[in-house]
């Protein structure tokens, strides 16, 4: 019996010795699990098959955010890209086309320590940033013609910013339910509440959105899966619309038809568009 205690408490010591070991790891190199950045020099120079304006935002803290704007002549809008969490807008901006085909202007930006941005990267910081350059946005649009567009990470940053502002409507192409709830998913064992540094309650921002919101989401993805784009169209159903693809995972949506056949209708379709407005409207 004795025997049994022993090896009973030695487990009990060596696993809580193995949680502490990873805990410490998680919380401070967490930063390297979550962002997967290309990082450019300022000389860089950007090279697309439309025309585009290099734009930098200088920060009050110092920061230096760098995005690329994809002007349209007579453009319907602009739509406001919150990319994933890998390389740099310098192949992320390949994605301007299904935009701007579509009669839209494309605006991105790489976040801290991405491409030519520079700065300490914080939850708040990515949240600041992205209002900083909405608002610049807002200098050169009607707010009513800017259309918030978030990917994977981005999701939860693009719903954020939307829940501050009035956008014509919120794209969220494989949302995650809250990026809390994603990591808990892989690190359940840990007490994920007390060390991650990156909340980002899309769950939260969503109930405070003013705006339709549609939802773009693979039924095989196996990084963000299906249910977390259907649990955030659950929350707010008078508004939003989930737009299933069958065969979709994480990171091949663009190469289905029905992708764009989504896009397009969001875009463009008036009814569409008005029947969401409309119970924002009633709601009101």
């Amino acid at each position: 019996m004795l025997d049994w205690i022993d090896i009973f408490t030695k487990f009990l010591i060596g696993f809580a010795i193995f949680e502490v070991v990873m805990s410490i790891a998680f919380y401070f190199l967490q930063d390297y699990f979550f962002f997967r950045p290309e990082i450019l020099p300022k000389n860089f120079q950007y090279k697309y098959p439309f025309p585009f304006e290099e734009v930098n935002f200088d920060m009050e803290d110092g920061g230096t955010i760098n995005g690329i704007h994809f002007e349209v002549p007579n453009a319907k809008g602009v739509v406001f890209y919150f990319k994933g969490n890998s390389r740099s807008i310098k192949g992320w901006g390949k994605f301007a086309k299904d935009f701007v085909s579509k009669g839209y202007s494309f605006f991105m930006i790489d976040y801290r320590g991405f491409g030519k941005s520079r700065g300490r990267r914080t939850e708040v910081t990515l949240f600041n940033d992205g209002q900083h350059v909405y608002k610049w946005l807002e200098s050169h649009y009607a707010e009513k013609e800017i259309i918030i567009y978030g990917r994977s990470l981005g999701s939860g940053i693009a719903t954020r910013i939307a829940s501050w502002n009035r956008p014509r409507m919120l794209i969220l192409d494989s949302p995650y339910y809250s990026f809390y709830f994603q990591i808990y998913r892989y690190a359940f064992i840990l007490p994920i509440k007390w060390l991650l540094r990156y909340m980002i309650r899309t769950d939260q921002f969503v109930k405070n959105i003013h705006c339709p919101v549609f939802i773009i989401h693979g039924r095989k993805d196996r990084l963000i899966p299906f249910n977390q784009g259907q649990m955030l169209h659950e929350l707010i159903p008078d508004i939003s619309k989930l737009f299933p693809i069958d065969d979709g995972g994480h990171n091949n949506l663009p190469s289905f038809p029905e992708y764009h056949e989504y896009l397009y209708d969001i875009l463009n379709d008036d009814a569409l568009y008005e029947k969401y407005a409309a119970k924002l409207e009633a709601k009101a």
